[in-house]
């Protein structure tokens, strides 16, 4: 029997009851199921975890399956960005050299054979009312339902009209097949629900094969059955459709379809993460109506845009790791998925310098022509990675927020008069400015101390309270970067009904021209560095060209928001 490693919950807990009671001969077969209909999200991420984590730490298979039996909404390019976004988090499907790869639409004959089963069993039934009328009879949540007048046709008539039906002889909306079960049921999931329905349109796989397609819920349990899943794990607005599932299942197996022991349905809360949306007709809103860039825009919490954004995989299994598996819905902070990103990439993340936002430091008795290296860690904590080296010149850029001509109280960095160590080099003391007519700030005027080089003997005999970060202006990489925050201002942009488009942050996307230590400009796509005091950024894979990337920031160096 197989322990499992991780902290334990209460879906570990019902495996390992199965596993002692051997209910299912010892397998744990799980399955991720999205619909392609758009991309991947943020939280999908913790069901994907959750699914393939569990079957790892079992020694078990998690399928990845696509359920796609809404034709009018799915595409070949939502179930690519799938397969890409499962295997950049780093899970397989594979197993035994078997590919478990499946398709919802695979399984049509099958399902419609099952309905066939159904009626025949006399558990089924055509319903020719309109949705309107079917909807009115349904009942509320304190008064039955009422029977439709179609309830009681016989096995055979409803077969006719089912086939019907399948051969293209009715509009939409004229029939729809239903399960009877109980229209009095407290349960309005369980008040003859709707399995069929007509669609004429063109399936991405199908083509035109069908005119009729399963629901969802029909669809569902059916396929869990047809690939042997043990648990399927669902997030919580299913669980009112758990007997559902159960009472479809339980009636083929009647009839034989299928043998015990059937899947079992388990529950769990989704991730629900302040400042974001992830509705995917919102998500798809943002994009359509180019308020973003597209599905893989660093603004959204799609996987395509968290990993242009720079995070990587291991931030969002680490994160999925620290929320837990729970029962009950509750709202995560973005600083929790932000500080699971930091603590990854600190260790990772090699260091250099960048300038945001550049002013011109000139050291005036510094030679014109001379230059000389500086060295620093690649990480400071980490010697054995070596050192980097960067020149020094007599012309640099520094943060224009680093000087002050007229600076507040305890303002210790550079301002005329006062000395500051050029961080890794040499100590200046600020002489005198430069302006234009208009009295705008064009550069500031030093003069260095030859002997106060970091690393060289004496340097240490200079006491200075400021340290600022520089980049030599001749030799340093001009480079875009773009700075990135949260897309929205309000952390439930769209609690209570509100147009969530009215707040969204004008100030998600920044781009400003900074100048970089010349080492980062061989930077490959993907890769991430710490730029020292201004947080960790990654190398624009679309945008980036060979020995010219383009970075986005991917967090900060501490949580800052609203502050």
């Amino acid at each position: 029997m197989s322990t499992s490693p991780t902290p334990a919950n209460f879906i570990r807990a019902a495996i390992d009851h199965d596993q002692r009671s051997n209910k299912q001969q010892g397998r744990v077969v799980t399955r991720f199921p999205p619909e392609p209909n758009g991309y991947l999200h943020i939280g999908h991420a913790k069901s994907i975890c959750l699914n393939f984590g569990i079957a790892r730490d079992y020694g078990g298979v998690c399928h990845l399956r696509f359920d796609d039996t809404n034709p009018e909404k799915e595409s070949l390019e939502y179930v690519q960005s799938i397969i890409d976004a499962v295997r950049w988090l780093g899970f397989s499907w594979s197993q035994d050299n078997v590919e478990h790869l499946y398709y919802a639409s695979d399984y049509y004959d099958t399902l419609y054979r099952c309905a066939e089963i159904l009626i025949e069993r006399g558990y089924a039934y055509v319903d020719s009312q309109s949705s309107e009328a079917m909807r009115a009879l349904r009942g509320t949540l304190t008064a039955p339902g009422t029977p439709s007048p179609y309830r009681e046709r016989s096995a055979a008539e409803n077969l006719d009209l089912f086939r019907r039906m399948r051969a293209g002889e009715f509009d939409e909306g004229a029939h729809v097949l239903r399960a009877k079960i109980d229209m009095a049921s407290p349960n309005l999931n369980l008040r003859d629900p709707v399995l069929y329905r007509i669609r004429y349109a063109h399936h991405y796989r199908t083509g035109d094969t069908w005119c009729i397609y399963p629901m969802y819920d029909y669809t569902h349990c059916i396929s869990d059955a047809l690939e042997n899943i043990t648990h399927s794990l669902c997030t919580l607005e299913f669980e009112d459709h758990r007997p559902l599932y159960d009472w479809i299942l339980a009636r083929l197996a009647e009839a034989d379809v299928f043998k015990p022991p059937l899947p079992q349905q388990i529950e769990f809360a989704r991730l629900n993460l302040n400042y974001v949306v992830t509705s995917k007709r919102k998500l798809l809103q943002l994009v359509h109506e180019r308020h973003v860039e597209g599905w893989d825009d660093p603004r959204l919490p799609t996987l395509a845009g968290l990993r242009r954004r720079g995070f990587t995989p291991n931030s969002l299994r680490l994160f999925c790791e620290r929320i837990g598996v729970a029962k009950a819905d509750s709202w995560i902070d973005m600083s929790v998925l932000e500080q699971a990103l930091r603590d990854d990439l600190e260790p990772l993340a090699a260091r250099a310098i960048a300038v945001l936002d550049p002013l011109k430091l000139i050291i005036d008795n510094y030679p014109a022509d001379q230059s000389e290296l500086c060295t620093a860690p690649l990480h400071p904590h980490q010697p054995e990675r070596g050192v980097r080296s960067f020149p020094f010149s007599r012309e640099l850029w520094i943060e224009r927020e680093d000087f002050a001509e007229q600076p507040p109280k305890g303002y210790f960095r550079l301002f005329p008069g006062n000395r500051v160590r050029l961080r890794y080099g040499f100590v200046v003391e600020c002489t005198s400015v430069e302006k234009d007519a208009a009295g705008n700030l064009l550069a500031v005027h030093c003069n260095y101390f030859p002997d106060s080089k970091s690393g060289t003997a004496g340097s240490n005999n200079y006491k200075v309270k400021g340290n600022i970060h520089w980049v030599s202006a001749v030799h340093a990489y001009a480079a875009e970067v773009r700075l990135y925050d949260r897309l929205f201002t309000a952390e439930q942009p769209d609690a209570n009904g509100r147009d969530f488009l009215t707040v969204l942050n004008p100030n998600a996307k920044r781009l400003v021209h900074a100048y970089l230590e010349p080492g980062v400009q061989s930077m490959q796509p993907e890769e991430r560095v710490q730029f020292e005091r201004h947080g960790y950024f990654v190398v624009d894979y679309a945008d980036s060209k060979p020995q010219q990337p383009v970075f986005n920031r991917i967090v900060s160096l501490k949580d800052s928001w609203g502050k």
